[in-house]
């Protein structure tokens, strides 16, 4: 029999990176563990562990890449799977973000000593380092647009040029976000208010913090010449991923700062 393929499906060779990501995981999770326990050597477990989690990302994704750009095994078939399971998984970071601001509204809606936010909590001025953020944010929104636009008509140098001004604006937006915590007049212990924020704005920061790597690592591979006008869903992915932080943020502007606040 002929060992070329039927069909336009990809079926993937073994590989070890899910079995060693697992047994990373695993590390990293007694790592974690050990040291909010305080365990002698915690730190030192938690570190190889997640140094273990990051190597099997960079080798399991290095994988992919040669996959879709030197084998040719991302047929458009492939592709259609992908953006379904990338739909799928934003799908469930939106529901993720949906108990925080479930939380959010439920304890600013039904307060149990009838003030909200509660007493003695100062809260941010929404039109002060919040909106700087905002307007970054909307503004890297619109670069990333700009690059994912120009990718399709073949310009590769706005592609490139787009998509470095949006990684920029992903490190401004957390520099920015550390800034805000430094000045922060309440700790994550002081009461239901500051829990939920630090929970939805520390997790939404970690989520652009994510996405600004994910940029990064598309803005590498085009300078080494990968991506077409035809097949570039690992950079259009990204951009997908990059407007849903962008969604995100500006319910969390409205609804914490703003109306909340």
């Amino acid at each position: 029999m002929s060992g070329e393929n039927k069909h336009p499906y990809h079926l993937v060779e073994p590989s070890p990176w899910p079995a060693v990501g697992s047994a990373a995981a695993f590390v990293a999770v007694i790592g974690g563990v050990m040291f909010m326990h305080e365990v002698q050597h915690g730190v030192a477990v938690l570190g190889l562990g997640m140094a273990l989690v990051l190597a099997t990302m960079f080798m399991w994704w290095r994988d992919i890449i040669r996959e879709a750009e030197y084998q040719g095994h991302h047929s458009p078939i492939v592709q259609i799977g992908m953006r379904y399971g990338m739909m799928l998984f934003i799908a469930s970071e939106v529901m993720f973000f949906v108990a925080f601001f479930w939380a959010f509204f439920d304890r600013a809606l039904f307060p149990m000593d009838g003030v909200w936010p509660p007493e003695g909590i100062t809260t941010f001025d929404p039109f002060d380092l919040p909106l700087i953020n905002t307007l970054v944010l909307l503004l890297s929104g619109c670069t990333v647009t700009w690059s994912h636009h120009a990718l399709q008509h073949g310009n590769r140098k706005d592609f490139m040029t787009g998509l470095g001004m949006t990684v920029i604006l992903g490190v401004l937006f957390t520099g920015l976000q550390a800034l805000e915590y430094s000045h922060a007049p309440f700790g994550f212990t002081d009461g239901i208010y500051p829990s939920v924020f630090y929970m939805a704005t520390g997790f939404h920061g970690f989520h652009v913090i994510i996405g600004t790597c994910f940029l990064a690592v598309c803005w590498f591979r085009g300078l080494a010449g990968h991506f077409t006008d035809k097949q570039h869903f690992g950079f259009e992915a990204a951009a997908w991923y990059w407007h849903f932080v962008d969604v995100v943020w500006l319910f969390l502007f409205a609804a914490v700062y703003w109306w909340g606040g």
